[in-house]
């Protein structure tokens, strides 16, 4: 082993053995190597004659660069679009989403929360906490209604075993008896178990309410105080687009500082939340596990993050990076971005009306949503690829089919004014189907 995989396993080991427990192989491996990225560092404050380290091409000190390329992004400095960014990002940026993260989330006012790690948006945030906690064999819990890239990141990508429940009771809440049944279950084989807590979730549209959320992190609270290491890991792509009464926090919230056992991981990023798909900026935040000073058991933890992204990506991109910074400052950032949340939370309050007139009921019922930017039909009389197809080329129309019966629907992507018509015309493909 790396010596300084060694001596961050020991910081961690010190701090907090259970966490060290958590880790994977590939956890317990990586490291930030002190090389290319650590030299340049230093030359970047004490070469203040010739600066010949890291692998970019300078002139008269400023970044080259290519002038049709420069001109698409006028008024940002080269140096802030076109040098590489710092593997574990750029140090404002992380420290002004770890303010959002504080202000969203009134519940950590007095919990003590890691430096953000910037990550390529919230896919690549998810495979890194896979690598850094799952070994081949390891479960991971997820609901059965679940986003598909799941299975590609931690099931064939990593090789754990996915363990799935029932999304949804009987009395069309979430199944949260079956959620800690089956992470109980999955926890006492390995004594150590990786859940993913998916709010708004993707493809349902649906969020805890704050009784569920409660009942939900409770119990796995429980079950880490049982003796069974847990990794919690919030995914939290569709933060803030919540429309009912829900619990308008991140589970995370709810699971950091609970218990020595319990490491709460929050994934989540620009991407949906703030409407910038393309940018690909994301963070990987952790929450304390003890009472006390957690820094030193944050900095291995967001080092070995940093090698995993660095072996990967290298880094996140600096221009995305520049212009998050930027606009998170703007005065504006919050009035523009909640304007956008009602034109989405009208789009599926759209939705909400047709079904509680009880429309097309004979072929289709909704699972319950009320968030985000999806929601799902069951299907009573055709399968769900085949009715897609129909909607396809007969109609124009693109839907999802998740799996024979349930079609995903993005009422994010549907003007308000075009929203009964779409359910119209599924439910005349519906009923062209069994004709």
């Amino acid at each position: 082993m790396n010596p300084l995989a060694k001596s961050l396993n020991e910081v961690i080991k010190e701090n907090n053995p259970h966490i060290l427990e958590m880790l994977s192989d590939t956890g317990r491996e990586i490291f930030m190597p002190k090389g290319i990225l650590s030299q340049s560092a230093e030359a970047k404050v004490k070469a203040t004659k010739f600066n010949a380290t890291i692998g970019i091409s300078t002139e008269k000190g400023e970044p080259m660069y290519l002038m049709s390329m420069f001109k698409k992004f006028q008024g940002i400095h080269p140096k802030k679009l076109f040098t590489y960014a710092p593997a574990t990002g750029l140090p404002e940026l992380r420290e002004l989403w770890a303010a959002k993260i504080k202000s969203e989330n009134p519940s950590l006012q007095n919990i003590q929360i890691s430096n953000p790690v910037v990550c390529n948006a919230l896919t690549n945030g998810l495979v890194t906490s896979g690598e850094l906690f799952l070994n081949k064999g390891d479960f991971v819990v997820l609901p059965d209604k679940f986003w598909g890239n799941y299975r590609l990141m931690f099931s064939t990508l990593i090789g754990a075993e996915i363990a799935t429940y029932e999304t949804f009771n009987e009395n069309n809440g979430y199944n949260v008896d079956g959620f800690l049944k089956t992470v109980k279950e999955c926890g006492i084989k390995n004594k150590k178990v990786f859940v993913v807590l998916n709010f708004p979730n993707n493809p349902t549209g649906y969020t805890l309410t704050k009784d569920e959320a409660v009942q939900l992190s409770d119990g796995l609270v429980d079950i880490a105080e049982s003796g069974i290491n847990v990794i919690a890991v919030t995914d939290d792509a569709y933060f803030g687009l919540f429309f009912d009464d829900v619990l308008k926090e991140s589970l995370f919230s709810m699971l950091a500082g609970r218990s020595k056992r319990l490491l709460a991981v929050k994934i989540d990023g620009i991407t949906k939340e703030s409407f910038a798909w393309g940018f690909r900026v994301g963070f990987i935040t952790f929450g304390e596990t003890f009472k006390g000073d957690n820094s030193a058991l944050f900095k291995a933890l967001e080092t070995k993050a940093a090698g995993y992204l660095r072996a990967t990506i290298s880094s996140a991109p600096h221009p995305s990076q520049s212009i998050t910074v930027d606009v998170l400052k703007e005065p504006s950032f919050k009035t523009e971005r909640s304007r956008l949340n009602a034109v989405i939370e009208e789009r599926c309050k759209k939705v909400k009306s047709i079904f509680d007139k009880g429309l097309y009921a004979d072929e289709f019922t909704p699972y319950p949503f009320n968030s985000g930017y999806f929601m799902c039909i069951k299907l009573k009389n055709v399968e769900a690829e085949t009715l897609r197809l129909a909607l396809l080329d007969k109609y124009g129309i693109g839907v999802i089919s998740t799996n024979q019966t349930d079609i995903r629907i993005a009422f994010s992507s549907v003007d308000v004014e075009n929203i009964e018509e779409l359910y119209s015309v599924i439910y005349q493909c519906c009923k062209s189907l069994t004709a």
